[in-house]
Formats: structure tokens, sequence, C-alpha cells
């Protein structure tokens, strides 16, 4: 970037005030400040693509080092569920070695099986509303019951003034 001093920037405005003129300095300084922001958010802009674009780039990597390691957690839960039926094919209990035949919930629903449990409905939350609130309680426990301005509330609070007599004003003897 460049690098200007305060006496730099002092020659370049005594010279622009000279060659411009006073009355036109005002509109081009003005001109040649938005043309700054602009150039400014530009090159953020740019800036903020490059780096989404790194961004992108290494969730990709990173995308790619977790698929790997689930392709080879799945192949060692596998090696291990075969080499846990091979332990146990011999103990008293075990009805056969083979695995439980594994149900794809797309085909069991098409064929017409339950693969998950049975809907039940899920009890009602407390903080539900359960039937309106009657006007009596809200008077009770101090809930508004309809919205007031803050004057109108002021006004509504403010204590009563009587209007004062004459007669009060005069001493009394």
């Amino acid at each position: 970037m460049l690098d200007f001093g305060i006496s730099e920037l002092a020659l370049i405005a005594v010279v622009a005030l000279v060659v411009i003129g006073p009355e036109k300095l005002p509109r081009v300084a003005r001109t040649v400040g938005t043309l700054l922001g602009k150039a400014q958010r530009y090159v953020a802009d740019v800036k903020a693509e490059v780096n989404r674009s790194m961004d992108l780039e290494e969730l990709k990597k990173m995308k790619e080092s977790v698929e790997g390691a689930a392709r080879e957690v799945q192949s060692g839960v596998g090696s291990f569920e075969k080499d846990w039926m091979e332990a146990t094919a011999g103990l008293e209990g075990t009805e056969s070695a083979e695995p439980p035949p594994r149900v794809d919930p797309h085909t069991a629903y098409s064929l017409g099986h339950s693969v998950y449990p049975p809907f039940t409905r899920p009890k009602k939350s407390f903080r539900l509303r359960q039937q309106a609130v009657p006007k009596w309680y809200k008077a009770r426990t101090g809930q508004r019951s309809f919205v007031q301005s803050g004057a109108a509330r002021v006004a509504r609070h403010r204590p009563k003034t009587y209007p004062v007599s004459s007669s009060a004003m005069t001493p009394s003897r």
C-alpha cells in the first residue's frame, strides 16, 4: 500500500487547492472518496471470494478424509462381526453362526413390514397453554391484560391533585 506522511498529504492538499480551485475542491474530494470506497469494497469482495474458495477446498479434503475413515471403521466392524460369529459358533445357546439378516427400511416399508416402532403420541408439555387464563387471576397476580403506552401508565398511577381554592391560599389568623 502507499505510505503517506502528514507532510506529503498537506503538500497534495495545497497543490489540489491551487490546481482545482476552492469552488470545485469539495465536489472533487467527494468523488475521489466514493471511488476509493468502491475500490476498497471491490478488493474486499475479491479477498472474501478467494477465502471462500480456499475454505471450500479444505472442506472437500476434510470430507474425503472423513469418508475414508468411515469406510475403514465399517470394514473393521464387518470383520469384527465375522470374527465374533466364528468365535461364538461353538458355544451353547447359539442357534446358528450366521448373522441376522439386515433389513433395508425402504424395502421393508414397500413390503408392508414395519422396521420402526409404532408411533405413540407424546404427552403434552406442561409449558403449553391448556386453556385461557381468567381475567380475575391476571388482575390478582398483576399480569397485564391489555397494553398501555408508557405515558398512559404514568398518568394512570400519578397521584391525583385536587384544585386549590383561593381561601386555602390566604393564611388564617
